[in-house]
This record gives C-alpha cells, structure tokens and sequence, in this order.
C-alpha cells in the first residue's frame, strides 16, 4: 500500500491525453504478445484453447468486469461497451468487410507498383514448425483474432475514447492511428510504401469505432483484414503473389499512339 501511494500520485499527475496513450499501448500490446508464447509453447491445438480462454477473460475484465471495483465504470466506458442496434449490426458489418477489401486492394495496388519483396515481408511468420494445414489455419485464424481484439482494445477503446472526450474524434483518431502505425514499423513488411496504408488502416478503423459507438465493427474489421494478411501476404499459405510491377513500354505507346492519330484523322475531316 504504502508503495501504491507514490505511483498512484504520480500518475494522477500527468495529462489525461498522456495516461491514455499509455494505458491504450499497455492494454494492446501486453494481451496480444500472449498467443505468440502460448503457440510456441504449447502447440496450435493446445495453445488455441488457452487463448480462447485468455480472450475471454481479457474482454470479460477490459469491459469493466473483474477487479478492481473502483474502475469497473472507466473500463466499460473506454471499451465503448453498449449493444448495437439492428441496423448498427448491419451498416457495422457492411463497413468492417469493406474495410478489410479496401486494404487488401490498396496492398494489391501498391504492389503493382512496386516489387512485392516476400522475403521480408514474411519475416517472422514462418509456421513451418506446426505440422498440418488444418492446424496452420487455425493458427491463423487465432493469430488474426487476437490482435483483432487485442489491438481494438487498446488502440480504438482506451487510448482513442479519453482524448476523443477531451480533443475531439479527429484529433483522438489520429493520436491513436499513429501509434497503431507506430508499433507496426517494427515489422519485417513494414516498407516505405506500407506505411500510409497502416497509417490509413489505423484511421478507418478508428472512425468505424467512433460512428458505431462501439469496438465490435472495428475488431470484426480488423480480423477480416488480418486473417488475409497472415493467411496470404504475411504465410503464403493461400498462396502467392505472383503478378509483376507494371512497367511502361514506350515503344508500345508510341505504337499505340500512331495507330491512334490514323484512325483520328477522317472522323476529324468529316466532322
């Protein structure tokens, strides 16, 4: 108790804004490292089953169950805990699947710009040590689900929500979009090109979190979206990227060009 006191003063001394930001990281990161020991630890099988259970858990208590009592109400208000309506769950669902395609699709374009480096893009996923598909998937599937929940958490419910109240959503949604982008430079894919579809994943999702009133559309955007970026771009395990950069021909334009200007010509004339 007596080591409580100093602590609790001094972080009842910094700004509101700063103890989100904190607290959202803190909230995000610790909960979505545990899966990655539970797999290698236990196995997929095993492993899945803790972490059903630890997600349970961890929304039960995130969404203000649990101890301690004395924050039971700021847990469930920062989780943005409420039931959605209907046609919330429609135009959620509708918005979190977009969202997901619109991702997939900037990924597909940006890469039709650019070489698509597999190498370090896939640094780190290797699921080489679990012996079966079935089992991969299942990896894949709760590696997709668990940063979903963990993430959204964090970033889009105790981070974003306190300064929404006190700066307003967009000034809150860029905060939280960039420290989500922030804590993904770490990564292997994390290239230039990347870095403004994270950036832009992070404020889509936060303005889906916002308008619903609720972190449901964005967690169910957000594992749409991982489950293709593990399953695909990050595992090649539904397959590879095989389409080339495109690449100007001068000479076919050129080419193209003439035939063009021939064909003009009498319209021209008889116009």
């Amino acid at each position: 108790m007596r080591a409580s006191g100093p602590l609790q003063r001094w972080w009842g001394k910094l700004p509101p804004s700063l103890r989100a930001i904190i607290t959202g990281v803190l909230i995000a990161l610790v909960a979505a490292n545990v899966w990655p020991s539970l797999l290698h630890g236990l196995g997929a099988p095993l492993a899945a089953a803790a972490e059903a259970g630890f997600l349970a858990l961890y929304l039960w208590w995130a969404s203000g169950g649990g101890l301690p009592r004395t924050t039971q109400a700021a847990r469930a208000a920062a989780f943005r805990r409420g039931a959605l309506s209907p046609p919330q769950w429609a135009w959620g669902l509708i918005a979190a699947f977009s969202f997901a395609a619109t991702i997939h699709a900037a990924i597909v374009i940006l890469f039709r710009l650019v070489a698509f480096p597999a190498t370090s893009f896939r640094q780190g996923y290797d699921l080489s040590f679990i012996p079966s598909s079935p089992l991969r998937w299942l990896a894949v599937v709760v590696s997709a689900t668990s940063a979903g929940i963990c993430e959204e958490t964090g970033f889009r419910g105790y981070m974003q929500l306190p300064i929404e109240r006190r700066h307003g959503a967009p000034i809150a949604i860029l905060v939280s979009s960039f420290f989500f982008m922030l804590f993904h430079l770490t990564k292997g894919w994390a290239i230039a090109g990347m870095v403004p579809i994270i950036l832009g994943a992070g404020v889509l999702l936060g303005l889906l979190a916002w308008a619903s009133g609720s972190l449901i559309p964005s967690m169910i955007g957000h594992i749409a979206m991982d489950i293709g970026l593990f399953a695909y771009w990050w595992t090649g395990l539904a397959g590879d990227f095989t389409a080339r950069p495109i690449r100007r021909r001068r000479a076919w334009i050129s080419h193209s060009s003439s035939r063009a200007l021939r064909w003009q010509r009498p319209w021209v004339l008889c116009c």
